[in-house]
């Protein structure tokens, strides 16, 4: 196994310099995480699985659970850990601190963050706090969304707010010990819009975030309320007015100073953000859920960020719904899940502003979360994309899927039934090497409780 670790003291000025100096490989799924945290660049040993409780079935909780997926392990592709953590919360997006020792996860509906202790031993972890305050420490942000680590910070999105439930919202700001920091509300002023303030396209809504440390650059994404998403996907689709309810931006922002700079016109919800690696590399992507597009966020010859559709994904007209993405290490490949087909789909991308799909394979029914790793051989799946958007009936499959790529094609390695194993809606993965805290014993499948 091979681990790259970077112990980063003082500034994010200082990290930026590093990076640009090749100090630091920027954006260590492996290959979809913070820069700043140390990176599993050999085979990870385990998969930490958010999975979302369902009513009848196990201790119908949400739950970290934890997948062994080393071939050399008498383990493989059974799952060795499971923690409850009381009710369902709808629980969606999950991420490390800085350190990797900790595992952060939220819950979209109750607002509550669980902090997990992965360090210790790396197979079971423990919830070691539970932050129930977010909303009222914030100032009113609702359902916590994406976790990403910072030198001694975790910056979380958030999708809501408490006054109307709409998608105003804002990034929040913790410290690693899981104190509250400051609140950045999105922004909504027409002098920062691409293209100047007759535009009307500033929602103030969030997703996603990422950054480019080396360009003091951190982007945010667009989704949609807490009204929305807690809505039963049937009924929204058949509600006018709750599907102009969605994001229609990408926000460009200062890194260091957390001020936004610039905001974007990216129609359609532009979720997932994912940033190249490569030095020269100066570009992100995201796709939209909703008209199904690849964006390229990128700097221009001028020094000046700017947001270009490149690609189509499948056939927009049918709205396949684009929901996760993953770029490659060596930014040559990106692959993109579609929730409403079940597949997969990959892209070259050697030439940002011209993807070309070049492969494609049904994962599923339906299919939400794709990490990678960084050597491009192994891809996970997981099924879940919401708890009343999920589909129904025979459909409704919830899984867990481990693919070797040679390539070519994708073969599957095994696969876990979630509902089978009572355990629920598979939905985020983070990877875990006992390596990193200099544990190397050999694993057992967990016993069955249910």
């Amino acid at each position: 196994m091979k681990i790259k670790k970077y112990k980063l003291r003082g500034s994010l000025l200082t990290a930026g310099l590093m990076a640009a100096a090749g100090l630091l490989n920027v954006q260590a799924d492996e290959t979809c995480q913070s820069p700043y945290m140390p990176r599993i660049t050999g085979q990870e040993d385990v998969v930490y699985v958010w999975t979302l409780g369902m009513e009848g079935l196990g201790d119908e909780q949400d739950k970290m659970v934890t997948v062994d997926v080393n071939p050399k392990s008498p383990a493989y592709g059974k799952v060795v850990g499971s923690v409850s953590v009381g009710g369902r919360n709808e629980a969606h997006h999950s991420d490390f601190t800085d350190d990797r020792k900790f595992l952060w996860a939220g819950g979209l509906d109750t607002n509550k963050i669980f902090v997990f202790d992965i360090h210790s031993d790396p197979a079971k972890p423990k919830l070691v706090k539970t932050i129930t305050d977010f909303v009222a420490k914030s100032g009113g942000v609702v359902g916590p969304h994406s976790f990403y680590a910072l030198p001694g910070r975790m910056v979380i999105t958030g999708l809501s707010n408490d006054k109307d439930h709409g998608g105003r919202t804002a990034l929040v700001e913790y410290s690693n010990a899981g104190d509250f920091v400051a609140t950045y509300w999105m922004p909504t002023d027409p002098k920062l819009q691409d293209g100047g303030p007759d535009k009307v396209f500033a929602d103030g809504y969030g997703y996603d975030v990422r950054a480019l440390p080396r360009k003091n650059l951190m982007l945010t994404s667009s989704f949609t309320g807490w009204s929305n998403y807690m809505m039963d996907f049937g009924k929204m689709l058949n509600d006018a007015e709750a599907m102009k309810r969605f994001g229609n931006t990408v926000v460009q922002w200062d890194l260091h100073t957390r001020q936004p700079k610039k905001i974007f016109e990216v129609p359609g919800a532009p979720l997932e953000l994912r940033c190249a690696w490569k030095p020269e590399h100066n570009y992100c992507f995201t796709s939209t859920a909703l008209t199904s597009q690849i964006w390229l966020i990128y700097e221009d010859k001028d020094g000046a960020w700017q947001a270009k559709a490149v690609a189509d994904i499948g056939e927009p007209a049918k709205v396949p719904l684009p929901v996760d993405i993953s770029i490659s290490s060596d930014d040559s490949k990106l692959w993109v899940n579609t929730f409403m087909d079940g597949k997969s789909r990959l892209f070259d991308i050697s030439d940002a502003f011209h993807p070309k799909q070049i492969y494609e394979q049904q994962i599923g029914a339906q299919v939400n979360m794709v990490s990678s790793s960084w050597d491009g051989k192994r891809l996970y799946f997981t099924s879940s994309l919401l708890a009343n958007w999920d589909k129904k009936g025979a459909d409704n499959e919830q899984f867990f899927k481990a693919y070797q790529w040679d390539g070519k094609d994708l073969k599957q390695q095994f696969a876990i039934d979630f509902i089978a194993e009572k355990l629920g809606r598979a939905h985020q993965m983070k990877f875990g090497a006992y390596a990193l805290y200099g544990d190397k014993k050999a694993r057992e499948p967990a016993k069955k409780t249910n």
